[in-house]
């Protein structure tokens, strides 16, 4: 297996801090320093372009940015405290909300499957979740959930279920869910012995991956597991370390029939880790170099498999295709 650099997309000033992509797999959305968001497109000839910046909407640094599945939305967490929801007007986007409440730096804000609801975390140890009036375009606070005691670096949801997940400098994971009308947090993952910076659940919602500064991989699944439930009980399957020399700052699972999963690093690599016959994972591919400085962010495209995002300290975005070998067609089909 290789990973084969297709394109590097320049344009922002400063370190670029997130990339997503839309729903479709057709626009790559990248954030940054500049407190800008990029996006990106490729023409016929599979050559990418920023077709978009969006400005003004924040003072200071973008940390991330988000789709909502249907398409129409970003939402973008800021170090100026708050969160901005794009919305696609007329085919351009257009800040249609900020939202107002933590204390200090945004770190990540994301919107479950469903598209009702936000959840934003931020240095002020707290989770927000936001109740989302998709007709009336309102966004409303549902709950503060205080159950990091350290910065929460990100949230993630679940793919299918109103479950979100947040990553924390207390070294744990925190799951939530909806309760009488109310969030709570159902569970407690511990693993890691530092920052857990980043998780992804894989494409069912089953297992989870968790990385941190520890600068190790960590697999989570659920024992008692029930279709249609996510389990208080989460135990680390598979725990990958001596691959990467630093942080692993992020991580993705894709969700098409390859099954990779692509972490991000201080040491300047990214790394692609495949599950195995034995129900194991091991490292597939190493991409030493492939930014000129820390890589903090990759990103699976939910449609096209194999292709890649990753966004770096060196100012770029870069578009990655993997490259399958006569070895690596079990692990498809795995």
């Amino acid at each position: 297996m290789k990973l084969k650099e297709e394109q590097t997309l320049k344009g922002h000033n400063g370190r670029v801090w997130g990339c997503s992509w839309s729903p479709s797999g057709n626009l790559l959305a990248t954030c940054g320093e500049d407190a800008n968001v990029r996006l990106w497109s490729s023409d016929d000839s599979g050559v990418w372009s920023c077709v978009t910046i969006l400005t003004e909407a924040h003072t200071r640094t973008v940390r991330s940015v988000e789709w909502s599945p249907c398409g129409n939305f970003l939402a973008t967490a800021s170090f100026d405290g708050t969160v901005a929801v794009w919305d696609r007007k007329s085919g351009q986007f257009e800040c249609s909300a900020t939202l107002e409440g933590h204390e200090n730096e945004v770190k990540w804000a994301a919107f479950s499957r469903s598209g009702n609801f936000l959840a934003s975390c931020s240095r002020d140890k707290s989770v927000w979740i936001w109740d989302v009036d998709q007709e009336e375009e309102e966004y409303s606070c549902a709950s503060v959930l205080q159950a990091h005691t350290q910065d929460v670096k990100k949230v993630v949801w679940h793919p299918e279920l109103d479950v979100v997940a947040s990553c924390s400098y207390d070294n744990r994971i925190k799951m939530y869910r909806e309760d009488d009308d109310d969030w709570i947090c159902f569970a407690t993952l511990s693993s890691h012995t530092s920052t857990v910076w980043a998780a992804a659940f894989d494409k069912l919602g089953t297992r989870l991956v968790s990385v941190g500064d520890d600068a190790t991989v960590k697999i989570w699944h659920q024992p008692d597991y029930n279709a249609g439930d996510v389990s208080p009980s989460w135990k680390c399957q598979t725990t990958l370390g001596g691959e990467h020399s630093r942080c692993i700052y992020d991580v993705d699972w894709s969700k098409t029939g390859d099954n990779l999963i692509a972490t991000a690093s201080g040491d300047d690599a990214i790394r692609l880790f495949g599950e195995t016959s034995e129900s194991g994972f091991s490292i597939k591919c190493t991409k030493e170099n492939s930014h000129d400085q820390d890589v903090n962010g990759v990103a699976w495209n939910p449609v096209k498999s194999g292709i890649l995002a990753s966004v770096s300290d060196d100012g770029t975005a870069k578009i990655w295709n993997v490259l399958m070998e006569e070895d690596d067609i079990d692990l498809v089909h795995n």
